[in-house]
């Protein structure tokens, strides 16, 4: 039963890694993000590392997105300031 939970969590985490790479918007590219954060939390819980899986939540899942979006939104800004 691991055996099978791992598999899925692994092809998963290919297929939203594969996700995060072709979206075109960096908003909803940031956004993907933040879902393979959380699918590769699980697949490092399925691959019996706990330890590894509380870092990807904090890091993945709760740093990394927001961080992108303000640095998106602060690229628009200095973008609407030399178009001004």
């Amino acid at each position: 039963m691991n055996d099978v939970f791992q598999a899925i969590a692994m092809i998963s985490m290919g297929i939203v890694g594969t996700a995060v790479v072709l979206a075109r918007d960096p908003l909803r590219q940031a956004l993907v993000l933040g879902v393979y954060g959380m699918v590769m939390t699980i697949t490092f819980f399925a691959l019996q590392a706990p330890d590894v899986a509380l870092s990807a939540i904090v890091i993945t899942t709760v740093g990394l997105p927001p961080m992108v979006l303000l640095a998106l939104r602060k690229l628009r800004q200095y973008r609407d300031e030399a178009d001004e």
